[in-house]
Formats: structure tokens, sequence, C-alpha cells
């Protein structure tokens, strides 16, 4: 296995490093601050981390691509090399039980992940299994199945709002996650491990030139072709399962700025959803379609950026904000860092420092329920009261007018 060399920083402690964020208007993930605590506790083994499990009606398939852009070149491999990515597709499924569940990252991504933006011990965790078959038979719920594609956050990876992508495939979505190569932790095929670089220095208008290429590979599942590179087996059904007039978007920090600019290049995004995004840079233009803001840390009333991104949403548009929450309050880490706290003798201080004062458990169903509402809403026109305004059933939850 090949590894391409993490170039580090200066450690920081996760506020400085969220401080300077927002000074300079860049997004940087909470876990790229090494913590405060280094030593950690005795255990007997590592942890097993766990998922919670989605509540929709369907089993859920997932299988991984690699997708390879001819039109790019690869800017770290030099001449003769093309832009590559690693994809995750994840659909309603059938008989998914005959196939094995997968993980939600692979062991050695868990390990870079670890001890590289954690500051963990490589060995202190084993990544949860997720409730997607690998491989499974795609279900057919009626009709070709409306799709939603995500876009992760600086130096981070496609597995980290897993709870959001297994719930939407529970109710029926296909779900397309992906690696920005050279910004993520990510494994190819021939087990080429890639971790972040400080150069070349990507940004929130290359990850979208990523997913309108991803876009266009959509369109070929959509069509029948398979866009694996390796041609490896798709799952059954999944070609001609795709509905290419119901694609929704959304991102985290640095991803969810990525999709405002795609909103804004390519009309084929039919409705957007931000989980903290510092829309940075600013985005020129108007959007016409619906756009949602699940803010913590990047508000409106912080970052002057934001506050002009929703000037510009000319569209439906609604800005909800879960009381207790931080930057990465809306994706899986608000969920798996507790469960790690105990192992590495992390004090309750450092803890809040990770995900605030957010219930983990409070912040599951919160990631499960909104962005269902939000692409019920606007890509099956099905519509509910959870986003009418406050509901007694998520008093953590505030509409931001």
């Amino acid at each position: 296995m090949t590894t391409t060399s993490f170039m580090s920083q200066e450690p920081m402690t996760r506020r400085r490093l969220l401080g300077a964020a927002l000074a300079a208007g860049v997004a940087v993930p909470a876990g790229l601050a090494r913590p405060a605590w280094a030593a950690p506790a005795a255990a007997p083994g590592p942890v097993r981390l766990t998922l919670p499990v989605p509540t929709g009606p369907y089993p859920v398939g997932t299988v991984p691509l690699h997708l390879v852009d001819t039109s790019r070149p690869d800017p770290v491999a030099g001449p003769g090399h093309h832009r590559e990515l690693m994809a995750s597709v994840w659909y309603p499924a059938r008989g998914a039980q005959r196939y094995p569940l997968a993980p939600w990252t692979s062991p050695a991504v868990t390990r870079a992940l670890l001890a590289t933006a954690g500051g963990f011990p490589a060995d202190v965790a084993v990544a949860p299994l997720t409730a997607g078959h690998e491989g499974a038979p795609v279900g057919r719920t009626g009709g070709r199945l409306p799709v939603v594609v995500f876009s992760h956050g600086a130096h981070d990876h496609r597995s980290d709002t897993t709870i959001v992508v297994q719930e939407l495939a529970s109710h029926g979505y296909a779900v397309v996650t992906v690696d920005h190569t050279y910004d993520a932790f990510s494994e190819f095929p021939d087990g080429r491990l890639t971790v972040p670089l400080d150069r070349p220095a990507l940004g929130p208008p290359d990850f979208a030139t990523d997913i309108r290429f991803v876009l266009d590979r959509v369109e070929d599942l959509a069509a029948g072709r398979n866009p694996d590179a390796e041609q490896r087996p798709l799952p059954a059904g999944l070609p001609g399962a795709l509905d290419l007039h119901r694609i929704g978007m959304y991102g985290w920090s640095k991803g969810a700025t990525a999709t405002a600019f795609v909103m804004s290049e390519d009309r084929r995004v039919r409705a957007g959803l931000s989980f903290d995004g510092p829309m940075q840079p600013p985005i020129s233009t108007d959007l016409d379609r619906p756009f949602m803001m699940m803010t913590a840390e990047f508000t409106r009333a912080a970052q002057p950026s934001v506050a002009e991104f929703w000037s510009r949403l000319r569209g439906w548009r609604l800005n909800v904000q879960a009381e207790g929450a931080v930057h990465s309050s809306y994706c899986d880490v608000q969920f798996l860092i507790p469960q790690l706290a105990p192992a590495v003798g992390m004090s309750d201080a450092d803890l809040r420092g990770w995900i605030g004062t957010l219930d983990p458990a409070r912040a599951v169903r919160i990631q499960q329920a909104y962005p269902l509402a939000f692409f019920d809403l606007h890509l099956r026109h099905r519509p509910g009261c959870l986003l009418d305004g406050p509901s007694p059933a998520f008093p953590e939850v505030k509409f931001i007018a």
C-alpha cells in the first residue's frame, strides 16, 4: 500500500483552529486540532464503535465506485495521470440479509483518521459497521429513485455523515457520497491510501468541479452504463434506477459551500442543504431553487459571507440551528466521539470541545429528521409540518428569521 504523506500543521486547540477559520473565512474541521490531552487511558482492546440504525422501511445497500475524470490532470501524480475519485452509492435494497454489512471506513482509512486527524492512538478503535449491505440488489420503491449527492468538509472523508446517508437510503433515496482526493482520507481499489495535503490547495470551486463530474456519472448510471474505472459489477437493478429529474445535494463545511457553487453552475441540482457552511469564497450569483441552512458556528450573525449568501436566496429558504451545536454536530463525529472518550481519557471539557452541549442522541434524531423532511418536500413534493416552524418534538432546533 502506498500513501500520500500528510503535510502537518502546527498543533492548535480546537477553539483556536475554529477561531482562525472564522477569521479567515475558511472551514477547518474540528478533528484537525490535536487535543490538549495526550496520553490515552489504558484500555483492554480497541473500542468497537457503533452507528444508530436508520428509521426507514427499506434495508440499505451500498457499492463503492472508482471514478476517473480523463478531462482533468492529476495535480500530484504528474503527467499521464488523471483526477481520480472514490465514491459510494447508497440505496434501498432487497434481499439484503445475504450481503455483508459495509464498514464505515476501511481499516487503513480508520487508522489514518484516528492518528492524523484526531490525534488518537491509531489502534484505539475499530470502525463501526453501517446499515449498508455491500452489493445488495436495488429495491425499487415505485419508479426511479430520487438522488442526493454529499460533499464532505476540508480534510475529511465521504463517510462523515453516514447517519444521514443511510437514513435517506432507508426512505427510498439513492445517495452518492464523494471523496475529494488530496483533501480527503481515501483508499483506492489497488490499495493506495491518500490523505489530505496542504498542496494542492483545493477550494469549494474545486469540490464543485468534482461534483459536476460525479453528476455526469450519475447520468451514466441512469442510462444503464457502468462508470466504475475497473468495470467492477454493479448491484442488480442499479443501472437505470436513478431519477435525473430529482437530484438534490448537501454538504458539510467546505462541502456545504461547494453545494452552493454547484447550484450556481448546474441546474441539475434542484435543492441544496448546508451543514454549517462558511460560504467562502462568496457566492456571486442569486439562487432561485430551494436551499436550507443548518447552522452552528458559521451563522449569519458571525459570518458576513453566510449573511450575504442568505440574501442571494430568491427561492424557498430556511435557516435552522440546534442549541448547543458546534461545527461538527450535524456529522457522525457527534455520535462517535463520545464512544471513544473513555478509552482515551478525555475529560468532559475536552468532549464538549468536540461536540458542544448538544446531546448526541438528540443530534442523531435531528440529523435523521431534518434533511429527510427537506428533500421529501423539494424532491418528492411531500409536505410535512417539520419545516413549517418550531416543533415540540425538537425543542433544540430554532428557526432563524
